[in-house]
């Protein structure tokens, strides 16, 4: 003992926090963010994540404000709800989806939860067992991993396949099944890729769970931001085929990430989930965590019955508009590729070429430099899975968008070898 104090202490920091937290988005973006010049006067052009609801073009519909002010007045929804959700705002989602559904969804089918993201913590920790592994795509949104790392639950990557427009290479899905595999996860519309997935080819996905035993887990927190050629389709629509775990949210379609409600769907007109306990998994999960905001659950019916469809036409041609622009600027740019036009979410994939750029190391090196010397910041795509590619966000301003794919073009050119 010195000054009172023990010479040992019980106790330090988890290895799987700082393990799940280092490949999240926000940890990478720090990283990217923390020397920029201070002295650059030019606003920082923010297209490293999805969340537009800063920019006056993207607020959201004055239907939800007054829904959320209305429950909250009303002294209704003060208290706490019950962990499954309370049943009004729940029977309102299960309405709500099963609009797109060959079947109808039950109030007993919805789990809402924190935003989609614990959704997917929900959903991952309910699914980890001794020796379990889960089939994560790769390029994908690396929250799945870091909860996996954090759940001790082993990770196998397949590859969406950018020569034919992000599909999911069902034969490596196929190839790294073995008896531990629980799942496999698809975004759709995709984050990073910004594709859409065909009704056959979700179709095919659906019939290789069944063959292979495994449950799909679709996150769809981007459902209806479409702008292609391709129509949203829910996985559920598939459900029995083999049953699927929706997950998704108001954060993106409605552009209010920050009121955090989302919703954990089971789609099993079979009832295969509730027979391998995973049903009441899920609810004692959720036995033992937190809720969404009562007031916000409260409001949630008003919100999802009331908004007009002028309201998300609007979003989506602001959508359609920025990615037009966003894929055509890149192009301009001689040391990036992008494989394909986004047709939904808020996000492109682009490629760097290194080979004709000066003092440029890898996809990291360049994200930081750019945002260094130009105040643009985007987002490397090593955070998710592709190495010397960078995924670039979308849904800004347009005036700060034009700016933005400016700049990026001056940095590259500035950083191009002499020929």
């Amino acid at each position: 003992m010195e000054n009172g104090l023990a010479e040992r202490w019980g106790f330090r920091g988890s290895e799987l926090v700082n393990k799940a937290s280092a490949i999240s988005i926000r940890s990478v973006l720090n990283e990217v963010m923390q020397n920029m010049d201070e002295e650059d006067l030019r606003p920082t052009i923010p297209l490293g994540h999805g969340d537009p609801s800063a920019f006056p073009s993207f607020r959201t519909t004055p239907i939800a404000e007054d829904a959320v002010s209305d429950a909250l007045r009303s002294a209704k929804f003060n208290g706490y709800a019950p962990t499954v959700g309370i049943l009004p705002a729940r029977r309102a989602i299960a309405e709500y989806l099963s609009e797109d559904l060959p079947y109808k969804l039950s109030p007993n089918d919805i789990y809402l939860t924190i935003g989609c993201t614990q959704a997917i913590e929900v959903i991952l920790t309910v699914l980890a067992r001794p020796n379990a592994n889960i089939l994560l795509p790769r390029p994908g949104y690396p929250f799945y991993e870091a909860h996996a790392a954090y759940s001790s639950l082993e990770v196998r990557h397949f590859d969406l396949l950018p020569e034919k427009g992000w599909e999911v290479d069902l034969d490596a899905v196929e190839a790294l099944t073995d008896e531990n595999t629980v799942a496999m996860v698809i975004v759709n519309p995709g984050n990073p890729c910004g594709n859409v997935f065909t009704y056959q080819h979700l179709k095919k996905v659906a019939e290789t769970a069944r063959k292979l035993g495994i449950l799909v887990i679709s996150d769809e927190v981007y459902d209806h931001l479409t702008f292609g050629i391709n129509p949203f389709v829910p996985m559920g629509v598939f459900g029995s085929i083999a049953p699927v775990i929706t997950v998704g949210s108001i954060s993106k379609r409605w552009i209010v990430p920050g009121w955090r409600l989302g919703w954990l769907v089971t789609n099993d007109p079979n009832g295969i989930l509730e027979k391998y306990g995973i049903v009441d998994c899920i609810k004692g999960f959720l036995n033992i965590t937190s809720d969404p905001a009562t007031f916000v659950q409260g409001a949630l019916p008003q919100i999802l019955e009331k908004t007009r469809g002028d309201f998300f036409s609007k979003i989506v041609n602001l959508l359609r508009e920025a990615a037009d622009v966003c894929y055509n600027r890149l192009r301009e740019i001689p040391c990036i590729t992008c494989p394909s036009k986004p047709e939904g979410s808020m996000f492109v994939m682009a490629k760097l070429n290194l080979s004709i750029l000066e003092d440029i190391k890898d996809d990291v090196d360049f994200c930081i430099k750019l945002a260094t010397e130009e105040s643009v910041v985007v987002l490397p795509g090593v955070a998710v899975g592709m190495k010397n590619w960078v995924r670039v966000t979308f849904a800004v301003e347009p005036s700060s968008l034009e700016d933005g794919l400016g700049r990026i073009k001056a940095f590259c050119l500035r950083h191009a070898k002499m020929q």
